[in-house]
């Protein structure tokens, strides 16, 4: 069941002023400003949005300003039935959204599957997939060939402790010797949880960098501490708070060097999506976004 965390008084004053600055500019776009993101395809993952079905999720994203996603299937479901396509591309695009990326799709030796997946993102006109995919030399070959044949770019994308794809070094055992549109989608929240730095990462992957998820993560040692973040929590973020001592949070308010990453992304001349996902407050999750991008725009 969605989950509603019970809001500080300081929680309940950043809602508001940040609900205020959306009803004082309702629909606003930036195509008639100076770029607020510096050339910059900021976006958004769009499961953030996920208890919303694609009319709302979209209808939200215009009035956040925001004209990127990287979509997850609920949003826009993978088909390869043309007229299917073709509505989905023209909700999108009368909407003012692009689509670069799509994902988390997993991944495996089964071509007639993956090619359903390619066939997608070509006609969608995406120019990645974020993946999961089986960590073995018959997944790869084949991810090997589809790279290059379709021309979009794999990132697979990292889930923290526990994970297949935990630390960079994992991403970078499979990627090594393949294709250079097999790479990374950098999720900065899921590399602090595995006790990386994610400006050094997105240094290391450099043109391989296919993707970024842009998550902040604090963490909290101490056990009274932990206490008082862990009521209201659902029971999977209160086992991860004290497996991990983390908590996923707003930008700005933990310990991602936002401004580090967008050097870095700026330095390479990276043309992909910087998608925002929020996984937090699933049912009201608008403000906290707002105050996401509110920390990008001035971390330029």
């Amino acid at each position: 069941m969605p989950f509603t965390a019970p809001v500080s008084r300081r929680h309940f004053l950043r809602q508001l002023s940040a609900a205020s600055a959306l009803a004082a500019c309702p629909g606003r776009t930036w195509g008639a400003e100076a770029d607020p993101y510096h050339g910059l395809k900021v976006g958004l993952q769009s499961y953030t949005l996920r208890n919303f079905d694609v009319e709302q999720a979209i209808e939200h994203s215009k009035k956040l300003g925001i004209h990127f996603w990287e979509s997850y299937p609920k949003h826009v479901p993978m088909t390869t039935v043309p007229a299917a396509l073709a509505a989905s591309r023209k909700q999108l695009n009368d909407a003012g959204i692009t689509l670069l990326a799509y994902g988390v799709l997993g991944f495996d030796e089964n071509e007639t599957k993956a090619r359903e997946a390619f066939e997608f993102a070509k006609a969608m006109g995406l120019m990645s997939i974020s993946a999961d995919p089986k960590p073995d030399n018959k997944t790869f070959d084949l991810l090997d060939k589809l790279v290059a044949e379709y021309d979009v770019a794999i990132g697979i994308h990292n889930h923290g402790p526990g994970h297949r794809y935990d630390k960079a070094s994992d991403v970078e055992k499979v990627i090594k010797d393949r294709h250079p549109k097999i790479g990374a989608c950098v999720d900065t929240g899921h590399y602090l949880r595995s006790d990386e730095n994610p400006v050094e990462i997105l240094e290391r992957f450099n043109k391989r960098v296919f993707g970024v998820h842009l998550k902040d993560v604090r963490t909290i040692r101490d056990a009274a501490e932990q206490e008082k973040a862990a009521k209201g929590l659902p029971k999977g973020r209160v086992d991860q708070l004290k497996r991990e001592g983390k908590l996923f949070t707003v930008l700005g308010e933990g310990e991602l060097d936002v401004k580090g990453c967008l050097k870095v992304l700026r330095a390479q001349d990276y043309k992909y999506c910087v998608a925002i996902e929020y996984e937090e407050n699933a049912e009201n999750p608008i403000a906290d976004v707002e105050l996401c991008l509110k920390t990008v725009r001035a971390s330029f």
